[in-house]
Order: structure tokens, then sequence, then C-alpha cells
């Protein structure tokens, strides 16, 4: 028999102990390991585990408790003296990732990732909550100091030299998004202080509802909500259904709110095998998890449109089950999507896991840009300088290329970085290297975490293969205010979610209560576990419910973002307040806040619903057309249909028998459509037709607002067609004629031949207008030189 090489042989022994020595599996047999025994992680973990006196029982290394006593009270309580006095689990941890004890599991490995977050957005949701504060308007002006805790930026920021020093300067520039200390949000006030102040149940809403999507605490068990909690908020999995599907008897199969698999997800080296099949990577439904509210970017990647309605069946017939709370439409899925990418392939580690540093929204959190990748049709990405489409400033970024590079930071070396380095790793728009993606000459191979290799080619190699269709070209290379001052995606987005009129009643009557999310999240013992398994202990006064007043998805309109270019933008926090007191009766009924001062409104104010901008998540190849853009009311920002489809929603509306003068008949009747007071215009509308901006339009940055008078005149072609068919057939001599021989000759003015017809003229006209002064300047100087003689 040959022999086995000493790390062969060395698993081979571990294996055993595994069976035989670890005493965790007396009970927990079947149970699947958290990773592959080959792997550098299993072996750190086999090197503390035989340090503190457990050779063969890896278990103890996260969830600590006591492996030499076969009772389950002593076994899952008291830790290895070895863990009193190094790093290491100080207690029994049932779920070791908490963010609340995950300092001594984790953290003895991945020091940075678990110091940054505290501060990451996942965690402090600082955007989210001064989304909802501004509605209110118990914000601070446009200053995001509150969080879900308190914090300071005391960590050491992450990233290389560029990119720290990119990122000083950015959060100078808006430090009103870059705090450097954060509040924890107050308490949920009591239905007697809500009484005396109806705005305070701006903290209900957030602890009931908004808070629930953190990485802090597990939420609510809901199907499509089941997550861990910290870490294992994307690096366990967990079913939309909420099951364990594993192979460990003592863990319940039938009870929801478990993990499918006692596996890790994480990255394209780390394979998870669950019935028979594999893969690699974090799942996109994990991400769903959280992200299918507010922008919804998760789900629209996908294709998910939620739907009021309850088509299709089942064979059963039954409706369409509730995901997230929601039921969908499937619409077309980003072509990222499409092609087998997560969401880990296009995001860094910094913008998964925080910086170090409290940003206050997620224009502050994301680093990267389409252009990184992609580039235009001009420039490679690695000839674009840094900043290019995240330049927070209303010009295109210059300067020289940013390059490419070899060097990575240790910290993402504890990740899986490929082999393959190429002509090195491209780096982001703020400069720290994308390790997914690897030059290739003029190209870009993606490595992708599901193990999927991908060739990309550039936008600029393409123009110089002739593979760009005329159209592109046009939009992408000849016009170039497009690259200067347009996202890529408000293009290439396909569809964007449009959840019109957010209306939130918070009813304090008979004693109505529900649980505080955020206050169970920060409740938790020694054993890093959270108050959310008895909700019950967490219930304050007032039950939220929402509702909205239509969804599209169809062409989105268009604003200036906080990068400073225009962007799809889609009703953000278009809170409508009802506040219901303790008897019974509306303390608010269907109120708009009108905050002051702020974005272009006097002492009257500015309603503080919002529209916002967004990345959809839903591109495809082909863009937009241009007439969504050129033609379009909504796109300019005076709404669908330029704000004429709704009646006044100020008035109540009241259906029944009227005369035709309008006077209601009955005397029992009742209100319709109660009226909405703050509410002049439809909630689509960010301008009127005078250009006065009539709600708010992000609170997050200092660029962003609706599209400026300057912009809407070069963006509006509207009645373009009646501007030559003012004069056709019959408007002058010239045109009658040709008309006349256009029926004579039976030409059919089709689409093509029109377009032609637009193009010569647009040539003829330009080439006269040229000559014409040419020919002037000709003769005037003939005249002179003739009359000088």
């Amino acid at each position: 028999m040959k022999k086995l090489p000493s790390l062969l042989l060395f698993m081979a022994l571990l294996s055993s102990l595994w069976a035989t020595d670890n005493s965790c599996i007396a009970c927990h047999n079947g149970i699947e390991h958290i990773r592959d025994h080959k792997s550098k992680m299993m072996q750190e973990i086999f090197n503390v585990a035989q340090k503190a006196g457990a050779t063969g029982n890896d278990c103890v290394v996260c969830h600590g408790g006591n492996p030499r006593s076969e009772d389950k009270n002593s076994s899952h309580s008291g830790t290895l003296e070895y863990f009193k006095t190094h790093k290491g689990p100080k207690d029994f941890y049932p779920s070791p990732t908490s963010q609340w004890i995950n300092n001594n599991t984790c953290g003895m490995c991945h020091v940075e990732q678990v110091k940054a977050q505290w501060n990451s957005l996942m965690n402090t949701e600082a955007g989210k909550i001064h989304g909802a504060l501004w509605s209110f308007g118990k914000s601070d002006g446009y200053n995001h100091w509150e969080s879900n805790y308190e914090s300071n930026n005391t960590h050491k920021r992450l990233g290389t030299e560029r990119y720290q020093k990119y990122m000083k300067q950015l959060s100078t520039l808006e430090p009103q998004a870059f705090p450097k200390h954060s509040t924890a949000l107050p308490e949920a006030p009591t239905a007697d202080e809500v009484e005396r102040d109806p705005l305070l149940s701006v903290y209900t809403y957030l602890r009931q509802e908004c808070l629930r999507c953190h990485t802090g605490g597990k939420g609510r068990s809901r199907r499509g909500d089941y997550r861990g909690m910290g870490c294992a908020s994307c690096h366990i999995p967990y079913s939309n259904e909420g099951f364990y599907e594993g192979n460990d008897t003592k863990i319940s199969h039938d009870k929801a709110g478990h993990l499918l698999s006692h596996q890790i997800q994480s990255s394209r080296k780390v394979k998870v095998s669950i019935h028979g099949k594999e893969y690699s990577g974090i799942p996109v439904e994990t991400c769903t998890t959280c992200h299918n509210r507010g922008k919804r970017i998760g789900v629209s990647y996908q294709g998910l449109m939620e739907t009021e309605y309850q088509s299709t069946f089942d064979s059963e017939g039954n409706g369409q089950p509730k995901l997230h709370t929601k039921r969908y439409l499937h619409l077309t899925e980003d072509i990222h999507y499409s092609k087998g990418m997560l969401c880990q392939d296009c995001h860094t580690s910094n913008d998964m896991h925080g910086d170090g540093f409290m940003t206050g929204a997620n224009l502050g959190a994301v680093e990267i840009e389409c252009q990184d990748c992609h580039g235009t049709t001009k420039k490679y990405p690695w000839e674009l300088p840094l900043g290019y489409s995240d330049e927070f400033a209303l010009k295109p970024k210059e300067g020289k290329g940013r390059g490419t590079t070899q060097t990575l930071a240790e910290y993402l070396k504890k990740g899986a970085i490929s082999e393959d380095s190429g002509d090195g790793f491209l780096l982001s728009a703020r400069g720290n290297p994308m390790t997914k993606a690897v030059r290739h000459g003029n190209k870009v191979i993606m490595h992708l975490a599901s193990g999927k290799d991908i060739e990309l080619t550039p936008l600029k190699a393409l123009k110089e293969q002739e593979k760009l269709s005329k159209k592109a070209l046009i939009a992408m290379d000849k016009i170039t205010a497009h690259n200067d001052k347009l996202e890529c995606y408000t293009c290439h987005a396909t569809w964007a979610p449009q959840c019109y009129g957010c209306h939130v009643k918070i009813d304090y009557s008979k004693g109505k209560q529900n649980p505080d999310y955020l206050k169970a999240s920060k409740y938790h013992d020694a054993h890093g576990m959270t108050g959310e398994k008895s909700l019950k202990e967490f219930l304050v006064d007032g039950k939220v419910t929402e509702t909205r007043s239509y969804l599209r998805w169809e062409n989105p309109a268009l604003s200036v973002n906080g990068e400073g270019r225009v962007s799809p933008t889609i009703p953000g926090c278009q809170v409508t307040i009802t506040v219901i007191g303790k008897e019974g009766k509306a303390l608010l009924q269907n109120h708009i806040v009108k905050i002051p001062n702020v974005e272009g409104a006097g002492a009257e104010g500015q309603n503080a619903i919002t529209m916002s901008q967004v990345n959809p998540h839903t591109i495809s190849k082909k863009s937009r057309t241009c007439e969504s853009c050129h033609t379009s009311k909504k796109a300019l920002g005076m709404g669908i249909n330029g704000g004429k489809y709704f009646a006044d929603q100020s008035k109540t509306a009241v259906v029944d028998l009227m005369t035709a003068n309008r006077e209601v008949i009955p005397k029992k009747t009742d209100e319709q459509i109660p009226a909405i007071p703050n509410l002049k215009h439809d909630y689509s509308v960010m301008i009127d037709e005078n250009g006065t901006q009539v709600q708010t339009v992000d609170n997050h940055w200092r660029l962003a607002n609706p599209l400026s008078s300057e912009q809407r005149a070069k963006l509006d072609r509207e009645g373009a067609c009646y501007s030559c068919h003012k004069n056709i057939p019959d408007g002058d001599l010239a045109i009658s004629a040709m008309n006349h021989i256009a029926n004579m000759t039976g030409l059919v003015i089709d689409k093509e031949t029109h377009n032609g017809i637009l193009s010569k003229t647009v040539k003829i006209s330009a080439w006269m207008q040229l000559l014409l002064p040419l020919f002037v300047i000709s003769l005037l100087l003939f005249w002179l030189i003739r009359r000088k003689r």
C-alpha cells in the first residue's frame, strides 16, 4: 500500500477523531461539516481546538461549551479554560455568528470585517432612518446623526491608500452623510406621548416595520424572511420556507425558523452540498431576504415586481402564496442575473461588510460603477480616472487612467482570490481592487463566486470590432452628454418598481401593540442570542399598517442623484400619515408633513414625501427608447401624463346619487376617498408646469435635485412632430409640390422613408446654413476688393 501524503494522513487522523472524540457528535450525529475538512479554514479551526485541549472537536472553537460532558445542560454551558485566557468563545454560543459575540468567534480570524460590521449601513440603517424621520418632520435637516446603535468612527478605514484619500475628500465634501458619531434611535413612544405629539409615532413605525432587516437581529419569522444574525445573515443558508433539511436528528425538520443546512456559504472555493446539489457563492435569494423593501433592488434583480393580485393559481386552485409578505409579477430580470452573476460578483467586500466608517446612504457605501468593468466607447476601464461616474460633482472626472493592480490587502486574501491575476485586477471608481475582475489584454475575465468564468468585452473594444449597433453608437459615442452626465442604468434599466403613495396608519386605540424589532435585537444574553424568540416580551404601543395608492414599473422619471448624474427616480418614503389615538379618533389624518425653508420652498414648507434616485438592478442590453425620455412629461419630473390623470386629491370624493349640480342626494352616505389636504399634485409630480418643486427629491446629498430648467430644456423634445407637420402637406409652395409628387407616384411614407427624409432635411439645412454665410462673405469680399481697385 502506498503511503499517504502527510497532509492526507493528518486529515484521516482528524476524521477518525471527529468520529470518536467529538462528544458534540454523540447527540448531533449526522450534522453537516461547517466547512470541508481539507480547507485552510478548517485547518485553522482544528489547530485552535488542539491548543484548547479539544483535539478533534472543532465545534467548540465557534460554539464553546463543555465538550467533555454527555449531559445536554452541562455541555451547553461554560467553556474550556483555554478560551478564558485566549481569544475565543467565552460561553456556549448557539448562534456563534451573532454580532453581539462574533468578535470571539468569526473575529478570531476575520478581525477587519467583524470590527467594520458595526458601522456598516446594513447594521446602522442610517439612511432608512433618516428617510422616515424626514417624512415625519423629525430629522435634523440632511444630517444623518441617528442610527440603530450609538457608534463612533474609531475603526481604521479599510481599503487602499487611494481609496482612503478619496473617501476622506468625499466625507469632507458631504459631511451631513458621513457622520463621525451616531446616536441610538429613541425608544418607541407610549400611547400617551403620542397624544401630545402624534409625529412621535415615527419611532413606532421604524421599530415595528422598517428596522426588521439589519444584521443585528433575525427579523420576523415569515416566508422569505428567515435568516441568521451577524455574519450568518449572509453566510449561512436559509430557505424561504425556513426549514432545516440536513441530517442532524436533534434539529427540528418540521418547525420553521432554522437554517437550511449547517454549512458556510461564501466564495467560489467554498462548496455547499445539499440533497446532492453543490453550489458556491451566496445565492441571490439570501440577499433578497432583506432587499425586498424600499428600493427593492434584490427582487428587481430577479425580475420580481410586487402586485396586489393573487394570480396565478396552483394545481389545487390556490392563489399565489406571499413571499416577504408580498405577491409578485415576473418581469424581465437583470442581464447579469441571467448570466449567473451573484450580488457579490459586482459588489466588493467594502460594499457589503463596510469599510469601518459610517455613511448615511447607499451612494456613500457603494464604491462600484458600471464603467469600472465596461468602460466607455472611448476609454477602457483602466484608462478612466479614479472617480469617473462617482464624481459628486456636475462635470465628469478627468485625469490620468487608474490602471490595474497586482497588490491586494491582506484582509482581502482571506476570501477567495483567483490564481489568475492576468494583467492585474481592475480597480473600483474609488481605487480598491475588484478581486473577481481581471484584465487580459483588452478584455476582462470575471471569476464569479458561482465558479463560472465569464469573458467581458469592454465597450471600447466592441466599438473597435464594430459590434455595436448604430443606435448604441449614437447614444454612447456620438452624444457625449450621455456618458458625461448620465448613469449607464438611466437608459439600460428596463423598468423600476414604483410604489406611489406610502399610506401609513399607526393605531394606538384599544391597547393595540406590536413587537419592537430593534429593541428585541438589542436585547441579548451571554450566549449572543437575542430576545426575538419571545417577541411578546418586546411589545410596544401601536400597530402599523401600510398600503399605497398605486404601483407602476415602466419608464421611471429622471432626476439628478448625489453623484451629480441623471438617474432613474422612483418613490422613496412618500409617507402619508394617519395616527389613531387611544380613543379611536384620528390625531392626524392623511397628513403630509411640510418642512419649511428647504429645497426651494419658503416658510410654507416643502412636502416631505420623497422621490429617490435608484439603480434599479434591471439592466438589459436593449435600452429604453429615446422617446421615453425626450417626449415624456414623466421623465422631466412633471408626473405621469403631466400629472393630469388624477382629480384634486386635496378634496374628499363622495360617490353616491347626485344631482346634475353634483349635490349628494342621500343623507346616509360615506366618504369614498377621503382628502389628502397637502397633496395638491399627484404623487408622481416632482415639479409643476411652472418649474416649481412640489415634493422632496432625495434628502441625503447636496446635488440630488429634480432636473434643472436648463436640463429640462435640453431633454424636452415634445412637439417636435408638430414643428414640421404644421406646414405639411400645404405649408408653402415647395412642400405642397413635394407632397403632390409623392401622392402622384404612390410613395408610401413609412417609418424608414420618414426617417430618411428627416436625415436629408437636417443635412441639407445644415449645409445651407453653413454655405450661405460663406457665400455672402465671399460676395462682400469680392465687392470690397473690386471697390479698392
